[in-house]
């Protein structure tokens, strides 16, 4: 099956219909924001690292199986380096309990390229959520891990 066109746009708009096609379990708009590369990465909370669409696909099917994902992006930190952009996001993820519905925050980093076909995500990487919205450090200092 093709992959849906997305409008060539920005990083933005890539990132915008990558979380609307969660929001909306839409497993082929979700597919048509990443790029045509053998080697796209994708890494979800606790998960390990997938490589190649096949695996990404298996696995965002495996979660659409439950229903969609209610996640949006917040506080987008964007670096912008020609034809690469690199975004760090915090996550807001409705999730359903026994208490009702809750909200848990997740870290992520989202990589796109300029492509032939417009922006495409390259790689998606989300840390373990929390309940508690997480800090942002902000140092003048050099960090070194």
């Amino acid at each position: 099956m093709r992959k849906p066109k997305l409008p060539p746009g920005s990083p933005d708009d890539t990132e915008a219909a990558f979380y609307d096609a969660m929001q909306h379990a839409d497993i082929e708009r979700l597919m048509a924001c990443w790029a045509d590369e053998d080697d796209i990465v994708c890494v979800h909370p606790g998960g390990p690292r997938l490589v190649g669409h096949a695996a990404v696909r298996a696995a965002f099917e495996a979660m659409f199986a439950s229903g969609s994902v209610q996640a949006h992006a917040e506080k987008v930190r964007r670096l912008d380096a020609g034809s690469c952009s690199v975004h760090s996001v915090v996550e807001r993820v409705a999730v359903m309990t026994d208490d009702g519905p809750q909200h848990a925050w997740v870290v992520a980093t989202n990589v796109y390229a300029k492509t032939a076909q417009g922006w495409r995500m390259l790689a998606h990487h989300a840390s373990p959520g929390s309940r508690a919205e997480p800090l942002e450090v902000l140092t003048s200092k050099p960090v070194l891990h």
